[in-house]
């Protein structure tokens, strides 16, 4: 195994750019776009390696930029013609096989025919078979999910040119290194491998000896920063709710002075834009877009103040200098510790203080770990300002302005209209100030708009693993909760329902799609104007979804319903006859996850650690939910034995009889033998 040289060795290395690395022109017209101009340490080190074919061992933390790493000479080398996958990336998780999927979905934005497919434990494997059935050149997967699909013969390796193993010791600590074993058992011999680690154990090392071929070693640390004279704080993301708690922060923050919010596309930047503009922000977009002449402009109105909130992407708010920023809005979480370094660095200039809001949402905590240990700083939880609160703070600055406009302004002329108001309509003084007052804020509201959802965001009875609301947001008073539902009400609700009150209805959008019942309410409430009291029981399917609402809804409310989107799949609600009602089956709680070797559990349905005994769930006896004697579709919590998993897959026909078939690399009527080394 060798080394690498060390790209931090080299006193030239700081002026190095991506079009250093000899990557094509499409992936740094790409590259350009989302703001990466110089390569980090192991990105500087891995991409000529893996662009020379040499295998690499790479001992990395996450945060580092390890993903383009990868991914970029990857892209360069694949065969666009070809749709059958030439590069297979694995990784513990599904969250993360998302984000990989994402980024090489970003990188190769540019690449005409280009397919990227994330395949997990969670997902429909309908939607799987059939996304595999048209092709993708990059598959991203989880080691379970993987391994079904190469038992099922669905994904093919025949053509793999790349294995990329992402967090191996995460796999290894979550028990899959035996899968992720047999499926390098499994792929072509003349392939490229490169495996990333944060650690390297012992284990780790053992299978990168077995299958990697003369390695080239490489190992960086992450760079650690600490972000002096900037606070750091976050909210947890609700949904629907994203737009409401920007507007009520900023109208909360106290020492607001100039924002900058960061956001991942061009498009949101001038959506949220075009949304805070309407709300009576003086807010305008910053993006690549943009000409340069424009941006200019965007900039020195932010400087003089003709600008409060600048909408900006990572790319067009490099260099940045605007001292009056004084909060720094991560509205969409950054890829990387080093994007959001820089971020954040665009406040707490001139030696002022500045501040640092980020919206996470649950499946981006991890990221938020990671940023923690990157900025050597905590980042403290808030609690978003109530209703009442945002009011009490508009009405104050609202008779600050009326006050210093008394006190400094002229004021002849329009004493005068005022006085022939009074006058000609035979009014009093305090009923023209109060016509004024309500013309004055006809833009920006003194007063929170209360939703149709019947509730306060704010108050709301928090969920698990949400930021805490135990305390005031500006002055860390206790604030009283907004009580939850007692058994009795709860209990009302559904007899109502069996009375009438509430029917069923059913909306296309389930599991599949990775909706919740929490956004399912807020898609209803907010689009349709329903309160949260009169939406009953969600049941949640594969597919789709049941809800309860009042019966004989109007028609132009069931129309919006019907376009009202959540994770992108419109409702397309419709009312379930009695007969269909009487068919939806009961909802059933997904099965009780196993514990991995360390005792935590296995993530997403993916596999767990494997009892070494036991029948198999597939023989006859054991079956598929329940049922004796069935077959078809393996289930996720059904575990077959270690050493069996490596027989003979079987293709089930009537009677329970089976069938042996051919797998990649064995012959014919031999079981597949793990390599005893």
């Amino acid at each position: 195994m060798t080394e690498a040289p060390r790209p931090e060795s080299a006193p030239a290395e700081a002026e190095l750019r991506f079009a250093d690395l000899q990557l094509p022109a499409p992936l740094l017209s790409a590259l350009a776009e989302v703001g990466y101009e110089t390569p980090s340490p192991i990105q500087a080190a891995c991409i000529p390696q893996l662009l020379a074919g040499h295998d690499i061992l790479g001992e990395a933390q996450t945060g580092t930029g390890k993903t383009a790493a990868f991914a970029l000479p990857m892209l360069a080398k694949l065969d666009l013609a070809d749709t059958r996958p030439q590069v297979l990336v694995l990784t513990p998780t599904r969250e993360l096989a998302i984000q990989v999927a994402e980024a090489f979905a970003k990188y190769a934005h540019h690449l005409k025919n280009f397919h990227v497919l994330p395949i997990y434990g969670g997902q429909s494997m309908v939607v799987q078979l059939r996304q595999l059935s048209r092709g993708a050149q990059v598959v991203v997967g989880t080691p379970g999910r993987v391994m079904d699909h190469l038992e099922r013969e669905s994904l093919k390796l025949d053509a793999l040119k790349a294995i990329v193993l992402d967090e191996a010791d995460e796999m290894l600590r979550m028990g899959f290194i035996d899968d992720v074993e047999w499926i390098l058992e499994h792929t072509p011999a003349e392939r490229q491998t490169a495996l990333f680690s944060a650690t390297m154990p012992n284990v780790i090392r053992e299978v990168a000896r077995r299958h990697l071929r003369n390695p080239q070693e490489i190992k960086i640390r992450a760079a650690t920063s600490t972000v002096a004279k900037i606070s750091q704080r976050y909210w947890l993301v609700r949904g629907v709710d994203k737009l409401d708690a920007l507007t009520r922060i900023l109208d909360a923050e106290e020492s607001f002075d100039a924002a900058l919010v960061f956001v991942r596309t061009k498009i949101a930047t001038e959506e949220l834009a075009d949304k805070l503009a309407a709300r009576g922000y003086a807010a305008a977009a910053l993006n690549g877009d943009m000409n340069q002449g424009l941006r200019e402009r965007v900039i020195e109105q932010l400087k003089n103040g003709a600008l409060d909130i600048v909408i900006a992407t990572d790319v067009a708010a490099r260099g940045i200098d605007v001292p009056r920023v004084s909060h720094v809005i991560n509205y969409d979480i950054p890829y990387d510790t080093e994007a959001y370094v820089h971020r954040i660095g665009r406040t707490g200039r001139a030696g002022r203080e500045g501040v640092a809001i980020l919206f996470v949402a649950p499946r981006e905590t991890r990221m938020l770990k990671m940023i923690e240990r990157a900025t050597r700083q905590p980042i403290t939880p808030i609690a978003l300002p109530s209703g009442e609160e945002v009011t009490n703070l508009r009405v104050a600055q609202f008779k600050r302005q009326v006050a210093e406009t008394i006190a400094g302004a002229e004021l002849g002329f329009f004493m005068g209209v005022v006085n022939d108001l009074i006058d000609e309509n035979e009014l009093e003084i305090h009923e023209v100030a109060a016509a004024l007052a309500l013309l004055a804020q006809r833009e920006r509201p003194l007063q929170v708009e209360q939703s149709g959802r019947g509730w306060d965001i704010a108050t709301t009875t928090p969920s698990e693993g949400r930021a805490p609301r135990a305390e005031h947001f500006t002055t860390g008073a206790a604030r009283e909760r907004t009580p939850r539902p007692n058994r009795d009400e709860i209990l009302a609700r559904r007899r109502s329902f069996s009375e009438g009150a509430l029917v069923r209805y059913r909306i296309e959008v389930g599991r599949a799609h990775g909706a919740s019942p929490k956004e399912i309410v807020g898609a209803i409430a907010n689009e349709g104007g329903i309160e949260g009291r009169f939406i009953g029981q969600i049941h949640l399917f594969d597919e789709f979804s049941t809800v309860e609402l009042p019966a004989n809804l109007p028609e132009d409310l069931l129309a919006t319903l019907k376009r009202t989107r959540v994770r992108q799949m419109p409702l397309s609600i419709r009312e379930l006859s009695a007969a269909e009602a009487a068919t939806v089956p009961e909802r059933r709680r997904p099965a009780r996850p196993e514990r991995g070797t360390d005792g935590s559990h296995a993530q997403d349905g993916e596999r767990r650690p494997r009892d070494f005994g036991g029948a198999r769930p597939n023989q006859p006896g054991a079956g598929y939910a329940g049922k004796p004697g069935g077959g078809g579709f393996r289930g996720h919590d059904e575990r077959r034995p270690h050493d069996e998993r490596r027989a003979p897959a079987t293709d089930r026909k009537a009677g329970g009889h089976s069938a042996p078939v051919k797998r990649q690399g064995e012959r014919a009527g031999k079981p597949f033998r793990r390599r005893e080394d």
